[in-house]
């Protein structure tokens, strides 16, 4: 039978924004964003000091209500929040209440935490090892693999902000500076150095955001895109706004009310094995890779999502799983030069071989 066309039709409804407001140092960013907390539109605001500090100080402005929102610092812990976040958020919108609102501060700190972590990874790699074991200030090789991976958890955080049933709004630095060419020389145009504008975040932060704000100290505020049918912001001529307010640009230029959705933004993926990878990834024993491979025995099909391909990857990453688990990454304390040590992996390697058969001989 051919497939059948899924489709609907479209709700006409101004979707919750994802705004990204970006400036100088001193600017009013914060200040403004806690500010909007007062606001009678919305219901509660949560906001996730990542590099200022000051989010408790800012109690300190008259009206101000909201939360800060807690982290140790990693990745795992700020991510996971700002998804606690987004289902507070679906929560209030099934039950009709007004908008929650999530304030990241800043995303600048954000990508700059992913960057540190992608050159420390690349500083242990075989090769980075040797050239800064020979010379201590080497440059270091970073493979574009790890810039990816850095990609995909900013990624990560990115999508729940743009699919938000609620208010998602990211500060992030922004400056003028030199221009440079392909070699990273200042750009000099009839004597004069260009200038550009940087803003200091993942490169397309601006293009996966629906509307962008840029502050500064000395000049009213301007709109740089908006993604909306009430107005246009046309290219490379950013739109003033004079006493800038969130309450005004939300509820007033773009048009958002209680009413408002949150953008239908299925997340796109090569293949449907993401949800199982990680939960092979986090298994921690032979005996949590028994039990999804147990799940996997039904096959492919709707009890497992997973098309026959996919139900094949997922089996060989459990095997794979299971080899690594009986033959671990060898440890400061372990001498993987010795002779005790390389028997003791040949036998832990033949064991977790042995395992890997037995999980196919189960499936069979």
């Amino acid at each position: 039978m051919p497939p059948k066309i899924k489709s609907r039709r479209p709700t006409g409804v101004v979707p919750w924004p994802f705004i990204l407001v970006e400036g100088e140092e001193g600017a009013g960013k914060s200040y403004q964003a806690i500010e909007f907390s007062k606001s009678e539109h919305i219901g509660q605001m949560y906001v996730m000091d990542l590099s200022e500090g000051s989010a408790d100080e800012y109690a300190g402005i008259p009206g101000a209500d909201f939360e800060v929102i807690e982290h140790d610092g990693s990745y795992a812990s700020i991510a996971e929040q700002v998804e606690a976040v987004w289902w507070e958020a679906r929560r209030a919108a099934t039950a009709g209440e007004k908008p929650v609102v999530l304030v990241i501060d800043s995303g600048s700190a954000l990508w700059r935490m992913l960057s540190n972590w992608t050159y420390e990874r690349a500083k242990r790699s075989n090769g980075n090892r040797a050239k800064l074991a020979e010379n201590p200030d080497a440059n270091i090789d970073i493979g574009r693999h790890l810039w990816n991976d850095s990609v995909e958890r900013w990624g990560r955080i990115i999508h729940m902000l743009q699919t938000m049933p609620g208010i998602a709004i990211m500060l992030c630095r922004g400056k003028e500076i030199s221009a440079t060419d392909g070699n990273g020389q200042p750009l000099v145009v009839k004597g004069k150095p260009v200038k550009e504008w940087r803003v200091s975040a993942q490169k397309d932060t601006g293009f996966d955001s629906t509307v962008w704000v840029r502050v500064r100290r000395d000049k009213p505020a301007e709109l740089i895109k908006a993604r909306t049918l009430r107005f246009r912001v046309e290219s490379g001529k950013p739109m003033p706004l004079p006493d800038f307010s969130y309450e005004r640009l939300i509820f007033g230029m773009l048009g958002c009310s209680v009413k408002s959705q949150p953008r239908d933004m299925p997340e796109l993926v090569g293949d449907r094995t993401g949800p199982w990878m990680k939960r092979i990834a986090e298994a921690g024993d032979r005996d949590a890779c028994v039990a999804l491979w147990n799940k996997l025995n039904v096959g492919p099909g709707p009890d497992t999502n997973l098309t026959e391909p996919e139900w094949k990857t997922v089996r060989s990453a459990i095997q794979a799983r299971v080899r690594e688990l009986a033959a671990p990454p060898t440890t400061i304390d372990d001498e993987p030069g010795s002779d005790a040590a390389r028997l003791r992996a040949a036998a832990e390697a033949e064991q977790a071989a042995a395992d890997a058969e037995v999980l196919g001989e189960d499936a069979a």
